[in-house]
């Protein structure tokens, strides 16, 4: 167990170091008409960090036609994910497959030898049938388990999980898997992502100053916020070719003002003495937002803290969703902001000559329809796509009894019912594409007169 307990800070303490002095090669590029498939179990059965990854890839690349797959089952090891490989994964033709499994496979146990054996293998398969398929394989490592989270329910009789032990070294152990994960994911030059790292870093920090923070607030399953850290994580990690909105740039150039270049600026319009100003800018994407409720429902694995805790604590906004304005030249005085016709603030000279970051401000009209799009894709979430895990799970139930008559007899009434929900989810995934569209906005700038 010593073992286990020194790999694991080996782990931990090596993972910033080599990020840092190595930069990873991009993945998840995603192109027009291309399929994502995020595999793993409950942790990816919640629909929160896949939803999140969602978000982000229909607002950022709203030109691209982008298809996304949850192939989450709650209790998933390996051998469970290899057992519908080829319906829930292989049939959707994905180019990209994220794998997120390694809480259940070590069985919540001391370390065994026997058991990462397992794991490893199981592992191993998954990654060689996905570059069977000829897909873009991401490897996950896992999360967190909170051990501190789990003392502080253990009287709560709400709490699930309040009478199941659990090994004290649980997570260390994961931190061991993970290891070994990004090791072998190293030698088959498949992309990996440390999610164990950033969820224990955040957790222990916060904690200097909050004892019981948590992101994790069953122990086992993160919430919203921490799915939105291990969100950002991933987009992070794969360094899209993206990583702002957009960059508005007007400078005055002899006796006229000017746009940067490259940049969607119309009807630029500047009165004499400088007090006004007014545009029309058609961004190329839309601001990366979330919705406050983590879903329309409350789900089975708990309240948690919502997904803008996430957000905040990972600086996602500016790492990520950057909407810089910079007007340099204005005459000294303050400046009211609008756009088409919203009040967004009140900005001095030196602030927009410095550059203003419009995503901190979620009630212009472009965050509010990025929010609508994330709203839309909560009720695809919550509509269609938690439920059609559910039946994922119920199939991988009738697999469990080794009856194949039973399992004959009862599948295709499932898979039919499987069926429809992938309909359903195309139906709202459609709407997405349709609403997600940026559109010119009409930016006005006037100077606030002093009483």
């Amino acid at each position: 167990m010593i073992r286990v307990f020194l790999l694991a800070f080996l782990f931990e303490v090596g993972t910033v170091s080599a990020e840092t002095l190595l930069a990873p090669k991009p993945f998840l590029n995603l192109q027009d008409g291309e399929t994502v498939v995020f595999l793993g179990d409950s942790i990816t059965h919640q629909a929160l960090y896949t939803q999140y990854l969602e978000n982000f890839y229909y607002t950022r690349y709203p030109d691209r036609r982008i298809h996304f797959h949850n192939a989450g089952v709650s209790g998933d090891k390996a051998a469970d994910a290899l057992a519908r490989f080829n319906d829930d994964v292989a049939a959707f033709e994905p180019d990209h497959v994220s794998v997120l499994l390694g809480m259940n496979d070590g069985q919540y146990e001391p370390f065994s030898k026997e058991t990462l054996e397992t794991y490893q293998a199981g592992m191993s398969e998954i990654l060689a049938r996905i570059g069977a398929t000829g897909a873009e394989a991401i490897a996950l490592s896992p999360t967190m388990f909170d051990h501190h989270q789990l003392a502080l329910r253990k009287d709560d009789e709400t709490f699930r999980f309040r009478d199941r032990p659990f090994d004290p070294g649980y997570n260390s152990l994961l931190a061991y898997y993970a290891s070994w994960l990004r090791q072998t994911a190293q030698a088959g030059k498949v992309p990996f992502v440390n999610l164990w790292g950033p969820l224990n870093d955040i957790t222990f920090a916060m904690r200097s100053s909050q004892p019981d923070f948590t992101v994790v607030e069953d122990a086992i399953h993160p919430g919203a916020a921490g799915h939105f850290i291990m969100a950002s994580t991933i987009i992070e990690r794969s360094t899209p070719d993206r990583r702002s909105v957009s960059n508005i740039t007007i400078v005055p150039n002899g006796g006229e003002w000017i746009a940067g270049r490259k940049q969607e600026v119309r009807d630029l319009t500047v009165s004499g003495d400088g007090s006004e100003m007014s545009f029309l800018f058609l961004a190329p994407a839309l601001p990366w937002v979330v919705p406050e409720s983590a879903a329309g429902y409350d789900l089975k694995w708990g309240p948690s803290a919502p997904a803008s805790l996430g957000y905040e604590l990972t600086k996602a906004g500016h790492k990520l969703s950057r909407e810089q304005l910079r007007v340099d030249g204005l005459p000294a005085g303050e400046y009211e902001l609008k756009i088409d016709d919203t009040a967004v603030g009140s900005f001095t000279a030196l602030m927009l000559g410095a550059g203003v970051e419009l995503q901190k401000y979620h009630h212009t009209p472009q965050s509010r329809q990025s929010l609508d799009v994330a709203m839309l894709n909560q009720r695809r979430n919550d509509e269609v796509i938690r439920p059609l895990r559910d039946l994922w799970a119920r199939v991988k139930g009738l697999q469990r009894k080794n009856d194949p008559a039973m399992f004959e007899e009862n599948y295709p009434k499932l898979k039919a019912e499987i069926d429809a929900l992938n309909e359903q989810a195309k139906a709202i995934e459609d709407e997405i594409y349709r609403i997600n569209q940026p559109v010119p906005r009409r930016y006005q700038l006037k100077k606030v007169e002093k009483n």
